[in-house]
């Protein structure tokens, strides 16, 4: 029983194996052309920017006329993002340095060393200040930008 199930399953393996073979259509046909520098130049700076996995499936692709998906970038939205990012990580280490401030300020005893903790941090927290009110700056203008479309 268990050797006509192994049996079995590896027929249909076969046939599956087969019908797949049958589906791929294995490219054995050359088609050679000459360029120029400049042409070749423009080939991969258009295959560069497409979804294509290879030169020679963008060239099938262009040469039947099927579709080709081209990356499309949003510079504004890059540039959005690349501040962002950087926002995120000044925002990142004055957190850092606030939950240290804080951990000191559970640690202090007596008045005196949190009224010199209170003033030897005060840059920190108009630092801080600063860089929500940039935050806030971005947030509006990106609102602005996205009223105007």
């Amino acid at each position: 029983m268990n050797c006509d199930r192994s049996w079995k399953e590896y027929l249909v393996r076969c046939e599956k194996e087969k019908v797949m073979k049958e589906l791929k259509k294995v490219r054995s046909r050359w088609l050679n052309i000459r360029i120029n520098e400049e042409e070749e130049n423009k080939i991969k700076k258009l295959f560069s920017r497409s979804t294509c996995g290879s030169l020679g499936e963008y060239a099938r692709d262009v040469l039947l006329n099927n579709p080709v998906n081209i990356f499309y970038r949003n510079q504004s939205a890059d540039e959005f993002l690349t501040e962002t990012i950087l926002l995120k990580h000044e925002l990142n280490a004055i957190g850092n340095n606030f939950n240290q401030v804080v951990h000191k300020l559970h640690t202090l005893d007596h008045i005196p060393d949190i009224k010199a903790w209170a003033i030897h941090n005060e840059s920190g927290k108009n630092l801080f200040m600063k860089k929500a009110d940039e935050i806030l700056d971005k947030a509006n203008q990106i609102y602005e930008l996205w009223l105007q479309k």
